[in-house]
C-alpha cells in the first residue's frame, strides 16, 4: 500500500503537486492518504481525494479534524471515510 501525505494547507496548489503521485499509486493497489496534519482544505483537494476514492482499488483516507469536519459539513463523509463516525 502506497502513502501519501497531504500537507497542512491543502489548496488548489498542493492538490496540482501532488495530483501525479497520487495517478501513479493509484495504480497500484489501495492507496493510503495520511491527512491527520491537514488544517486547511480546498474544493480542488476535496474534488481529488473523492476522485482517488472511486479510481481503482480505491483510497484510505486518515483524516484531521479539520477534515472531518469540513467532509461532515458538506455531507461527502460516505464519500471519503470508510466509515461515519456518530
Amino acid at each position: 500500500m502506497s502513502t501519501i501525505t497531504l500537507p497542512a494547507r491543502c489548496d488548489r496548489a498542493a492538490a496540482e503537486a501532488l495530483l501525479p503521485e497520487m495517478i501513479a499509486a493509484l495504480g497500484s493497489g489501495v492507496l493510503k492518504i495520511d491527512a491527520r496534519e491537514c488544517t486547511q482544505i480546498g474544493q480542488v483537494m476535496l474534488q481529488l481525494l473523492v476522485s482517488a476514492r472511486r479510481t481503482g482499488d480505491g483510497a484510505h483516507i486518515e483524516a484531521s479534524p479539520t477534515l472531518q469536519d469540513t467532509a461532515r459539513q458538506l455531507g461527502l463523509e460516505a464519500e471519503l471515510f470508510d466509515r461515519i463516525s456518530a
